[in-house]
């Protein structure tokens, strides 16, 4: 059985008109779910809201005040914006800015509580992995993919996988467990991409960083998949999976040049699902309206073993149709991205010559530093 976590929350403006999140698609996402017959009252549980004493857990307690306290003023003094680098174009101060985050990580808990149940749990709000103890970073205020884990070690598991396959490295959620043996952590993303961490030095025990050249398409990702990060999920032998499954490495975000196709992220989420008993997966980055949204709706119907349909139904194209972003020239808007889910595969499933050959020695380079040959 899958479970859903979701919330109205997410439908209130956030972020301002001009941020890459400023549009709505957690609540495209949910309704087209719902359009689609794959979401009801019994697989669709609302995300509470973590208190404090949760969100201090991990983060430091005067930071997560003062974003209480910033969100209820409307304002952030100077030194405040500063130390927690909140309040500004990155991480901006919206109305609802607290329990927007708050919401986001009581997800996340709830989700790994319905994984030790047995159930896939899918929380695409979730996947803030760039939040700090201390500070909010890349968009993200509070880091819910620490708690999902924190629940999951609650439990009593002693093995936790974080699988990140973001555009973006997961450098809030691999600082956060560097010294936890119990959790390991895998994140594939962008090389030469904000933050700039997760290099192909940046290894060690518990935690493998694979950084992809650009234009990386479906065929590579599979052979880092199945040369690489199957071999380590096999040796690691996890009693838990968190994956974030973000959208930007998809073909035409504006703000990665990953190439993959949506069949890719869907392709790896599943071979995770048959590899663990315990199975959370957060959404993460993704600032293609069209081509998150889509991912993400088909990702679901795939976890609850829905077949996919070849077209979308008219009151579904519709959602689609109202989506508009800043990022994107309209006359690169692909006429499919309005009518289907399912993306053609981004590179016709050939190595292409230059980013294969890098590929195939970068991760001879890390199976040998993991014993993974």
């Amino acid at each position: 059985m899958a479970v859903f976590i979701g919330s109205n929350i997410y439908r209130q403006a956030s972020f301002g008109r001009n941020h890459p999140l400023s549009y709505g698609r957690q609540g495209a996402v949910l309704d087209m779910c719902r359009i689609l017959g794959w979401l009801d009252d019994d697989n669709f549980i609302t995300s509470p809201c973590a208190n404090i004493a949760t969100l201090s857990r991990y983060h430091d307690l005067d930071y997560v005040q003062a974003l209480q306290s910033a969100d209820m003023a409307a304002k952030v003094p100077v030194d405040v914006r500063k130390r927690y680098n909140f309040g500004t174009m990155e991480n901006p101060l919206f109305k609802g800015v607290f329990a927007r985050a708050a919401t986001t990580v009581g997800g996340s808990v709830e989700a790994a509580k319905q994984a030790l149940l047995g159930k896939v749990a899918f929380h695409p709000s979730g996947g803030t992995h760039h939040g700090m103890k201390n500070r909010a970073h890349g968009f993200c205020y509070f880091n819910d993919p620490v708690f999902a884990i924190f629940t999951l070690l609650d439990a009593g598991l002693e093995r936790v996988l974080y699988l990140d396959i973001d555009a973006h490295h997961g450098d809030g959620v691999e600082r956060a467990f560097l010294n936890e043996p119990r959790v390991g952590t895998v994140s594939i993303h962008e090389e030469n991409r904000w933050p700039y961490t997760g290099t192909i030095q940046d290894q060690g025990p518990g935690r493998l960083n694979i950084p992809v050249p650009q234009g990386l398409g479906d065929s590579e990702f599979a052979y880092i998949f199945d040369q690489l990060i199957l071999p380590y999920c096999e040796n690691f032998a996890p009693q838990a999976v968190v994956i974030t499954c973000g959208t930007d490495a998809l073909a035409s975000d504006p703000l990665s040049k990953m190439n993959l196709s949506n069949g890719a992220l869907w392709q790896a989420v599943m071979q995770m699902k048959i590899r663990t008993e315990h199975l959370v997966v957060l959404g993460g980055g993704g600032y293609n309206p069209w081509t998150t949204v889509r991912a993400w709706v088909g990702l679901w119907g795939l976890i609850t073993s829905n077949k996919l349909p070849e077209t979308l139904p008219v009151n579904a194209q519709a959602i689609l149709v109202k989506f508009d972003s800043d990022l994107i020239d309209e006359e690169d808007i692909n006429p499919d991205w309005l009518t289907t889910l399912a993306d053609g595969s981004a590179d016709e499933d050939i190595f292409v010559a230059e980013i294969g050959v890098a590929v195939k020695a970068r991760v001879k380079t890390l199976a040998a530093q993991h014993n993974l040959l």
